[in-house]
């Protein structure tokens, strides 16, 4: 029986990253060799610490050594692959928090990419969402002071961020498509935790129950959370599942192994992982699992990373499930966090992630190059990889095997057995300047706090939507955004009829009824998600063929 690996996999500053946490050389990682040199003991230290202990002790003016140092060694490790990172004492504190889940802010992920602060994700049903702010803004004013430079980093932008549960921070945003400056004054609240948005059944063409279930991410909780919404909607009547992945970054990686140990047989290979000076790590499968035998299909898409897709890569390389959406982000990289005397740490690469037919996940990176490496997302949607498979191209052809001897391949992330592509026939310009100037969402609470007594009469999302859709909506909304400079264009707000009218129903639920509203409405008409249910209704096979 193969030992398990625990590795974890942390969201930081909306950068996917890997770390395994093992032996952490606190005290010796800071420390100097002694050595016996012509007849006495010396303390050696490395070139760097010699100049750093003349400049603090014989420089001719007082220097911040302390600060100076971190910046030396950020320099350092930025040299290095996209996903280590060096780690200051005043961040650390912040940064392991993040590990809790429990704080008070303005509910985004973001990255520091050109000392220009960019908003990755913003969590469903946070502040944030709320007022419009969006994934790829940038943000650029605080409370009207410049918040862009070289001085910007982690720590000063969750401390000012967060806050006081009730506070109010102003923020400046520059969206892409949007040459005017927006501006939105968001309620700091809390951060809502749960890693599971949604568990609802969908009912196949022939009646089957089909259990859907959505994680967001791999916190502590993840495990406990899923394997109770999967009990839940099998005393339901659920005989087979979807087990949606998409936008999901990763966590902890011990809790995607324990989710896919409920799904496979005993031994079968979970992931291992091992480095240059990292010895191999196996995780499999003890043959517990209540859920070996359901039918079952993944849903990724190009935002699920790391332990999402661990997880995937097992359930394919073992033909347990079929793989559906789009091609992963792929992260596969193991970090080690270290730490020094003086509080800092560094979380460094020491290890890859392999799924169990020996691909590595990792996409292609040039060490030192992280500009580069972040454009890969971009890249991939003007290459029309988004719409099209055979737009992907792969640059690793080696081929690899699963379980029952079919070919796949590696060069980043996790290909789906099942591709669906971005389905853009419905969308024009108007709808389009709509939801990118993120008035779909303003409306949405807007109309949400105007009718919000009439609407908590309804209990149930299909109820509340036959009201939504009585209404004349649609109509309200074209009036809303011609306020805000969106001139109408019938032709246009026809075609996009369907598309906006479920879009603005879905948003205003979720005000009224949460995600577990939200999400069985949304999904209801989602490509990938009806791909899934047809799979899943005309084949009682758990895996792809």
């Amino acid at each position: 029986m193969r030992r398990y690996l625990y590795p974890i996999i942390f969201i930081l500053a909306g950068v996917v990253t890997g770390i395994s946490i093992g032996v952490i050389v606190s005290q010796k990682a800071n420390a100097q060799r002694i050595v016996y040199q012509n007849g006495s003991w010396h303390i050696e230290q490395s070139k760097v610490d010699r100049l750093l202990y003349l400049m603090q002790n014989a420089y001719v003016d007082s220097l911040d050594v302390d600060s100076m140092t971190d910046e030396v060694m950020s320099e350092l490790v930025q040299k290095l692959d996209p996903h280590s990172a060096y780690i200051p004492k005043k961040d650390l504190e912040l940064v392991n928090s993040e590990l809790a889940g429990s704080f008070s802010g303005i509910g985004v992920q973001f990255t520091i990419q050109q000392d220009t602060v960019r908003i990755v994700a913003v969590i469903a049903g946070g502040p944030s969402e709320g007022v419009g702010v969006l994934a790829g803004d940038k943000l650029v004013t605080v409370d009207d002071s410049t918040f862009v430079g070289k001085k910007i980093n982690n720590e000063k932008v969750m401390r000012t961020l967060r806050g006081e549960k009730g506070t109010q921070v102003k923020l400046g945003i520059l969206r892409s498509g949007t040459p005017e400056m927006l501006y939105y004054t968001v309620t700091r609240g809390d951060i809502p935790v749960n890693s599971v948005d949604a568990k609802f059944i969908i009912k196949g063409d022939y009646g089957q129950q089909i259990g859907f279930i959505r994680v967001n991410k791999f916190s502590e909780t993840t495990y406990k959370e899923f394997i109770s919404a999967l009990a839940e909607l099998y005393s339901k009547g659920a005989t087979r599942f979807i087990i949606d992945l998409r936008e999901n970054s990763g966590g902890y990686m011990e809790q995607a192994i324990r989710m896919a140990n409920e799904f496979l047989q005993r031994g079968d290979l979970i992931v291992y992982s091992e480095g240059r000076a990292y010895p191999r790590y196996e995780a499999a499968a003890n043959g517990g699992g209540r859920f070996k035998d359901v039918p079952l299909v993944v849903l990724i898409d190009n935002f699920s990373a790391s332990a999402s897709e661990i997880f995937a890569g097992a359930m394919q390389d073992n033909d347990r499930a079929t793989i559906i959406g789009r091609r992963s982000f792929g992260k596969g990289l193991v970090q080690q966090q270290m730490a020094f005397e003086d509080g800092s740490a560094v979380r460094l690469t020491v290890a890859r992630y392999y799924t169990p037919s020996g691909r590595c996940i990792q996409k292609p990176y040039t060490l030192g190059d992280q500009e580069d490496y972040e454009k890969d997302l971009l890249e991939r949607w003007e290459h029309g990889e988004l719409y099209s498979a055979d737009s992907i191209h792969l640059k690793d052809s080696t081929v690899y095997y699963t379980k029952s001897g079919r070919k796949m391949y590696g060069g980043g992330g996790i290909m789906p057995d099942i591709f669906v592509g971005r389905d853009t026939t419905l969308n024009t310009p108007w709808y389009n300047r709509c939801v990118n100037m993120a008035y779909t969402y303003q409306f949405a609470y807007k109309y949400t706090d105007e009718h919000r007594k009439q609407l908590n009469k309804y209990k149930d999302w299909q109820s509340l939507e036959k009201y939504l859709l009585s209404q004349n909506i649609l109509r309200e909304f074209v009036a809303f955004a011609k306020e805000k400079g969106i001139e109408p264009n019938e032709a246009q707000i026809q075609k996009s009829r369907p598309l906006m009218t479920r879009l603005l129903n879905a948003y205003i639920v979720r005000n009224i009824l949460g995600d577990e509203g939200f999400f069985p409405l949304f999904e209801r008409d989602d490509e990938i998600t009806k791909t899934a249910v047809e799979q899943l209704t005309h084949s009682d096979r758990t895996s792809a063929q």
